[in-house]
């Protein structure tokens, strides 16, 4: 029988999505389920958007141009300057979700073989995409108890060898739901400068900013314009994750017309949904307004309700929609599992993912789960009473 590359053997599985068997099971058993296990907003998309597919009339879904449709990608430019990041049409690829404009920008600036530096926990599918760009992930531990700050630089530095190419972040954070204050950046990006690596930066939460806060792009950093890459996608900003449409944007054109060749070899982004997400551009200010309202609501209701439980931990995130909980048990895997297999309260339970599957070194995230508050408020607080009253009958739960 033939054997499967190693590549694949090395790919990990996906620990948002590994428990769906357990999950389908007690669905059919008549459970209701809490679905905090995924990024999956139950936001409306902007009409403007779901208008501009609806009255899609050519008589032929034709390819787009490789690097995405022009009226697109000005329209997208302007959207970019008017959040002050200055840049042109040029310095942006349209790729087929932010996945793939990060994949094609690690293929184009990394050789397989080099090493990658990642804070940890981060976004589980960072290390599926340096496996498939032939690469090591090298993490750097951020600490629940500092609510997942930046690791300190000397740190971060002391990871940095002959082979070290890049340093991957996310901000705000996948996920932790940390914002990096522009401090924090601005000492990631002596480092970079120092030892002339490339910095990419997972922008995709940029909207996704609380009590105040705003967010520092990596496009604003000064002197490292050459060694930085932001990825972006449409995905939680409009509430359009089925619309596969993300960005690779940069500065640095020998990376722009590298990655523009992997976009050629995969010939072209989705037609339709770059259509969708040009008219999402048009999407008028109170929506988020009313979504960051909405947001925060539903934050205060998961980590306060966490944090009311005996023995759990979760610490306020600044960003995003999701935070990691520390939990009184054995292991956050079996709990999780548990909770679909065995467990139910009043006919529902509570699906998250484990942050083992976020973290380089599974043991670190033992304890630990990461939670969406991206479900409706009352089921956020009956998640929050399933949580509770699972604990106290869970036969692995720390004395």
């Amino acid at each position: 029988m033939p054997v499967i590359s190693s590549k694949a053997l090395r790919m990990p599985a996906s620990p948002i999505r590994k428990l769906v068997p357990f999950a389908d099971e007690a669905k059919k058993r008549g459970t209701t389920i809490y679905h905090l296990n995924i990024g999956q907003p139950d936001i409306e998309t902007p009409q403007s958007a779901l208008n501009a597919i609806r009255n899609f009339d050519e008589k032929v879904i034709e390819y787009s141009h490789s690097a995405g449709n022009e009226s697109y990608r000005n329209k997208l430019a302007d959207y970019y300057n008017k959040e002050g990041i200055t840049i042109h049409s040029d310095n942006i690829l349209i790729t087929t979700g932010g996945s793939e404009a990060l994949v094609f920008g690690l293929m184009s600036t990394c050789n397989p073989g080099d090493e990658v530096i990642i804070p940890e926990p981060f976004y589980a599918n960072y290390n599926g995409f340096s496996v498939t760009a032939g690469l090591n992930v090298v993490p750097v531990t951020a600490n629940i108890k500092e609510g997942f700050a930046l690791p300190p630089i000397e740190e971060i530095e002391r990871k940095i060898t002959a082979k070290t190419k890049a340093i991957i972040i996310c901000n705000p954070g996948n996920p932790t739901g940390y914002l990096y204050s522009k401090e924090e950046l601005e000492k990631l990006s002596q480092i970079v400068k120092l030892h002339d690596l490339f910095l990419f930066a997972d922008e995709v939460y940029r909207e996704f900013c609380y009590d105040g806060a705003k967010p520092t792009s990596v496009m604003n950093l000064k002197g490292i314009d050459e060694n930085v890459i932001m990825i972006d996608s449409v995905s939680k900003r409009y509430s359009m994750c089925g619309a596969r449409i993300g960005a690779l944007i940069s500065r640095n054109m020998d990376i722009m017309n590298a990655a523009l060749k992997f976009g050629q070899a995969r010939l072209s982004p989705p037609t339709i949904d770059q259509i969708a997400a040009e008219a999402a551009l048009d999407t008028p200010k109170v929506y988020f307004d009313n979504l960051i309202e909405e947001y925060v609501e539903r934050r205060n209701i998961l980590v306060d309700g966490l944090n009311e439980i005996d023995g759990v931990y979760c610490p306020r995130p600044k960003g995003a929609f999701y935070c990691v909980a520390e939990f009184p048990v054995d292991s956050a895997d079996r709990f999780c599992q548990w909770l679909l297999e065995e467990y139910s309260f009043e006919g529902q339970t509570v699906m998250m993912a484990p942050a083992s599957g976020f973290y380089a070194n599974a043991a670190l995230g033992k304890k630990q789960a990461r939670l969406a508050y991206v479900l409706n408020k009352d089921s956020l607080k009956n998640a929050i009473i399933c949580l509770k009253e699972a604990l106290k009958v869970y036969p692995g739960r720390d004395k």
